[in-house]
């Protein structure tokens, strides 16, 4: 086989239906819209959730709970990663994202204490654990609060 004599397989191209483009192609002068009607003019259908008049489903049910717009979303890190690094470093949030521990800071770093660390580390966090601050310090670390 030579480059020349590639082709695409049976039936897996097409050609585009061009719409409104005369009686011949088979979809001209009402162009597929059929007959009258609101979804035969241009700009006509319903909007979006419309239900003919009836309650829409989405006013239908029951509306529960409370979204607080001020909600701070913290990228949470755990103990056990924290091995990763080397005794003595300075573990900051940009160190963090730069190793690929995190994606992003969002609103700052969480640091929980799931796992065991074994290193020796500073680590610099927007919040700590109670748990996660004492298992750092039993450790020879230190934490402190950005």
């Amino acid at each position: 086989m030579k480059l020349h004599e590639l082709k695409p397989s049976e039936g897996s191209r097409h050609v585009r239906n061009r719409v409104g483009r005369g009686t011949s192609s088979g979809n001209g002068k009402t162009a597929g819209r059929g007959q009258k009607g609101q979804k035969s003019r241009s700009g006509g259908g319903v909007r979006l959730g419309f239900e003919g008049g009836q309650t829409p489903l989405f006013q239908r049910l029951p509306k529960r709970g409370f979204t607080n717009i001020n909600r701070k979303e913290f990228a949470i890190v755990n103990l056990d990663t924290l091995n990763k690094f080397e005794d003595g470093t300075e573990v900051t949030p940009a160190l963090l994202v730069e190793s690929g521990i995190i994606k992003d800071e969002k609103a700052g770093i969480k640091v929980l204490a799931k796992g065991e660390l074994t290193k020796k580390l500073t680590v610099k966090a927007a919040k700590c654990s109670k748990s996660a601050q004492a298992a750092i310090e039993a450790a020879g670390g230190s934490i402190e609060v950005i």
